[in-house]
């Protein structure tokens, strides 16, 4: 599938669902819950590239752990076609390009890196694949992300 414009593709709500899987402590997890791409409007000087927040709520069980859970990341179209993400606190995450419908990134997170992986596998389905490896960390994550 081809995607034109990588952040007007993800505008929207998804249903989440993530299995989370702990490959030191044998644990396994699971997100269930919706996430919405608001695109902000573009500054008055128009020079400011066009942007989206990400806001993700819902329900974790991860072990003995029940309860909610959210994450807020800020994205940034770049070149008309990919955009670059942030963590809510403007640090920078990674880029990503859909108009493949696959993309792969890097992310350091100290010593520990993530490995992320996403497919578009139609207008209405896309999925994320997460394998983090370090001194810290060591766990896989696959999340489906479903249009709402």
């Amino acid at each position: 599938m081809e995607i034109v414009d990588t952040l007007g593709f993800l505008v929207g709500t998804w249903a989440v669902t993530r299995s989370i899987t702990d490959h030191r402590g044998e644990v396994q997890g699971l997100f269930e819950g919706t996430a919405t791409w608001t695109e902000t409007p573009r500054p008055a000087d128009g020079v400011a590239p066009d942007r989206a927040s990400y806001w993700e709520a819902g329900n974790l069980e991860f072990g003995a752990h029940r309860g909610p859970a959210t994450r807020r990341l800020e994205g940034a179209r770049r070149g008309g076609i990919a955009m670059m993400l942030y963590f809510g606190d403007g640090r920078p995450y990674v880029d990503l390009d859909l108009r493949s419908g696959r993309w792969q990134a890097k992310h350091p997170c100290g010593d520990d890196e993530y490995d992320i992986v996403t497919l578009v596998h139609s207008y209405l389905t896309m999925e994320e694949r997460w394998r983090v490896k370090g001194p810290a960390t060591h766990y896989s994550a696959v999340t489906v992300l479903t249009r709402l």
